[in-house]
């Protein structure tokens, strides 16, 4: 996966993750992939909940390390 913006949130608490990834997803285009990282425990279902209530698309999500990557395509 090749994302158009890396947005790195590592080491904020909610609600900063969804907030920084909003403000970041509002400058792509449609189709674009943005990568979020995020240290944040509960930003899993964060996340979930967040893109559910939107047209974008969760395309993957892993943690590695502490470290969630959550890959979000815009549409």
């Amino acid at each position: 996966m090749n994302p158009t913006v890396i947005v790195d949130t590592k080491g904020m608490a909610c609600p900063m993750p969804i907030v920084k990834a909003k403000k970041a997803l509002d400058g792509l285009s449609p189709g674009d992939l943005m990568l979020v990282l995020s240290t944040d425990k509960g930003s899993l279902q964060d996340f979930r909940a967040w893109v559910k209530g939107t047209k974008h698309e969760l395309v993957k999500h892993e943690e590695e390390g502490g470290v969630f990557s959550f890959y979000v395509q815009k549409r």
